[in-house]
């Protein structure tokens, strides 16, 4: 993961669900819209899921935790 990432990720982790919920909406969009058109919250949900568990098998395997 690049220096970029992480700095992104601290702050991103101290915010409340609700909060990383609403921040990590529109990245998504931006990522997936032009591949699948509009999205509906379920299918936001799936991605979001996605990623996020792929993030906790990478810090698990680097030795981060991942406080949920």
């Amino acid at each position: 993961m690049t220096s970029a990432v992480c700095d992104l990720l601290g702050p991103f982790q101290a915010l409340s669900d609700t909060e990383k919920h609403k921040a990590a909406r529109l990245p998504l969009k931006q990522v997936v819209q032009d591949e699948a058109g509009d999205l509906d919250d379920d299918a936001f949900v799936a991605i979001a899921e996605d990623l996020f568990l792929d993030l906790d098998a990478s810090e698990a395997g680097a030795g981060g935790s991942s406080a949920r």
